[in-house]
C-alpha cells in the first residue's frame, strides 16, 4: 500500500486537535477507514465552545 492510500485507524486515539479545514467536524474523520468504525456522526463544535465528544467512541 502506498503512502497516499494509507488511512488513519479509527478510534485509535481519544483526543484529536483539529483546524478550521476539518470543519464541519465529524467522527470518524476524513482519512479514517470506515469499514471497522461506527456510523459517521457530525459534532457541533461551533456551538459547544470549541470542544465536542463523539457519542459512539468518546473521542474528543
Amino acid at each position: 500500500m502506498s503512502q497516499a492510500q494509507q488511512t488513519i485507524e479509527p478510534n485509535a486515539q481519544h483526543r484529536y486537535e483539529i483546524t478550521h479545514a476539518d470543519l464541519p467536524l465529524h467522527c470518524p474523520m476524513d482519512g479514517m477507514s470506515l469499514w471497522n468504525s461506527h456510523p459517521r456522526v457530525f459534532l457541533p463544535i461551533e456551538r459547544t465552545g470549541g470542544k465536542a465528544k463523539c457519542p459512539y467512541c468518546g473521542a474528543e
